[in-house]
């Protein structure tokens, strides 16, 4: 059983910067695809960005490329959202999932296990 615990969610003003961060145990982290989901009131779950497994592969969704950067540490099985730029549209529940296939996906249904999810709240 994989558990995933998010942290770094906080109020921030637009322009402002967040690190989000999601904790992994109970399975084998560096074998995971990662990704990063998003969700707003009365708004579907919304793609944010998936890492592969070593990390070598990155991909974002058009709204936040450039502004926010994915990236792990696998000696720490530890994933980490970057969010610079920040904007009052970005705010939402943010979730971290592992994807125990390995390959990296923008599809939610793809994941196998989520966190419980961390409140970022952009302030205009």
């Amino acid at each position: 059983q994989v558990q995933l615990v998010e942290s770094g969610g906080g109020l921030v003003q637009a322009g402002g910067s967040l690190r989000l961060s999601c904790a992994a145990s109970g399975g084998t982290f560096s074998t995971y695809a990662m990704g990063w989901f998003r969700q707003a009131p009365g708004k579907e779950r919304e793609f944010v960005a998936t890492i592969s497994w070593s990390g070598a592969r990155t991909y974002y969704a058009d709204s936040v490329k450039g502004r926010f950067t994915i990236s792990r540490d696998n000696a720490k099985n530890t994933l980490y959202l970057q969010m610079n730029s920040l904007k009052p549209e970005d705010t939402a529940v943010y979730y971290c999932a592992a994807d125990l296939s390995s390959t990296t996906s923008s599809w939610y249904g793809k994941y196998d296990y989520w966190g419980q999810g961390t409140q970022v709240t952009v302030s205009s």
